[in-house]
């Protein structure tokens, strides 16, 4: 197959690690050419300003700041990975990516949408994703998930943005939802308080669809 770029999204606890993972997983078995990466981080550099990011011991960040700070981490991944892997064929799988920038820091931080689109064009050139699903559910079930939260990243406790109150991230996923509205073409909104495998059957039914390529 052609290369492709695909992104999950979704709030916290909303299992779009876990579904990246799988998908990976999945397709590889496929024997499909396929990376699978991350936002904050995938980069020696972007996992450095990661560690920043979502550093609980700095709730002094402006919301300028953390906007910059994502901004950087995800010009170095599209430069360094991203980028060259499509290039070469590969399928791009990436777990979170430019729209969490304005469903976090665009709608629920308030620095405006179009504001952090226009400087997503900036981080990421013409790398933008083919295919962006949004694993949405209720907050308060996301939180309910607890330990499961952390989706097996190996890391401990509440990052920085996993702190924020309720009401922040019902903002998120009301930005997410606005922002699938305007980007119909691209964004698919996957119901994730369905069974796990419900869940993964609609994201690999709508990547088969959309790229013309049977994974199972």
């Amino acid at each position: 197959m052609k290369s492709g770029f695909v992104t999950f999204e979704g709030i916290e606890g909303s299992g779009k690690s876990t579904i990246a993972k799988s998908v990976h997983e999945l397709i590889e078995k496929a024997g499909i050419d396929v990376l699978l990466t991350r936002e904050p981080g995938g980069t020696e550099v972007s996992e450095a300003i990661r560690g920043i990011l979502l550093d609980p011991e700095h709730p002094e960040m402006t919301d300028r700041a953390e906007l910059l700070l994502y901004l950087a981490s995800r010009a170095q991944l599209v430069e360094e990975s991203i980028r060259p892997s499509l290039e070469r064929g590969c399928l791009v799988l990436c777990d979170r990516f430019m729209d969490a920038s304005v469903a976090y820091q665009g709608w629920a931080r308030g620095l405006g949408e179009e504001f952090v689109e226009r400087m997503n064009s900036f981080a990421v050139g013409d790398t933008v994703p083919d295919l962006t699903f949004v694993l949405d559910l209720p907050v308060e079930d996301g939180f309910l998930r607890g330990p499961d939260r952390r989706e097996g990243s190996g890391e401990r406790g509440k990052d920085r943005m996993e702190k924020e109150e309720q009401a922040f991230h019902e903002m998120v996923r009301e930005g997410y939802i606005r922002l699938a509205a305007r980007h119909g073409g691209r964004v698919v909104i996957v119901d994730s308080s369905l069974p796990f495998d419900a869940v993964l059957q609609e994201v690999i039914r709508n990547m088969e669809a959309r790229f013309d390529v049977k994974i199972i």
